[in-house]
């Protein structure tokens, strides 16, 4: 899976969703993330592992142009993401059609950034009814569709601050499922909960990966990389250091490194 192709993908369903060609990014002098070539297939979960700080949260904020790229180019879908190329150099989009491509990627973070003036319900129609500017009655039924799929129908009318962290952090993926994303981010969904509150999210994200969506998910949940993952990854330093099967990964890797970090979290 791990690629190091030149060009851009074409398009058609063999299109990876998501193609990373020698990606770097630094902060001012650090370099963060040092030529990671990745790709992700349609309908395909992958799992990003690595200590704190190996840059696994800043590959996910690249794919939805919440940072912008040092070198390489980053694909979804066929598209760069946040940028238009002419004669080899990369130019960034303005900021609405940044906005249009951005809404087919749906994040997930750590913190569930709900706004806390909004029901459960107003939180899930907010997107589409103002970035896209759906019809309400359409978008309301759609809403509580998905609330009923995390479980969570019966909350509708219930604030954030009424709510488990568990329970926001359903009404996150619920309200980022509203946008109908093709791609799916979480930048480790888990990690802010209680440990008891965990496995309701992870279930809801279990679901997920079952219908078909493409999804990357930075985790330590090993389990969950174990169980669900299509492909896991192992980032350290900016670089990607092992990556396959998530079983032989999380259970004989190669690499000295993985098997250090795996010691320490198995």
């Amino acid at each position: 899976m791990t690629t190091t192709g030149e060009n851009a993908p074409g398009s058609g369903t063999s299109t990876p969703m998501v193609k990373a060609v020698n990606v770097w990014k630094s902060f001012g002098h650090v370099d963060v993330l040092k030529g990671i070539d990745l790709e992700v297939r349609r309908g395909e979960v992958m799992t990003l592992l690595g200590p704190s700080g190996s840059g696994k949260s800043t590959f996910l904020r690249l794919i939805n142009h919440l940072e912008t790229l040092s070198g390489g180019r980053l694909y979804v879908d066929g598209e760069l993401i946040g940028y238009s190329e002419r004669n080899g150099r990369l130019h960034e989009l303005p900021p609405s059609a940044v906005e249009r491509r951005r809404a087919e990627i749906g994040m997930v973070f750590q913190r569930f950034n709900l706004f806390p003036h909004m029901t459960a319900l107003r939180n899930v129609m907010e997107a589409p009814i103002g970035v896209r500017r759906e019809r309400r009655d359409v978008v309301q039924q759609r809403a509580m569709e998905l609330l009923d799929r995390v479980g969570l129908a019966h909350r509708a009318s219930s604030y954030p601050g009424a709510l488990s962290g568990g329970q926001q952090q359903r009404v996150a993926i619920a309200r980022a499922l509203a946008m109908k994303p093709k791609l799916m981010l979480f930048d480790e969904p888990t990690s802010a909960l209680d440990p008891e509150l965990v496995g309701e999210v992870l279930d809801v994200m279990k679901d997920l990966a079952r219908s078909g969506m493409t999804m990357i998910v930075v985790t330590h949940e090993i389990g969950f990389a174990r169980e669900v993952a299509d492909h896991a990854v192992f980032i350290d330093d900016g670089v990607v250091v092992e990556s396959g099967n998530p079983l032989q990964v999380l259970t004989d890797p190669r690499h000295s490194r993985t098997q250090a970090f795996l010691s320490k979290v198995l």
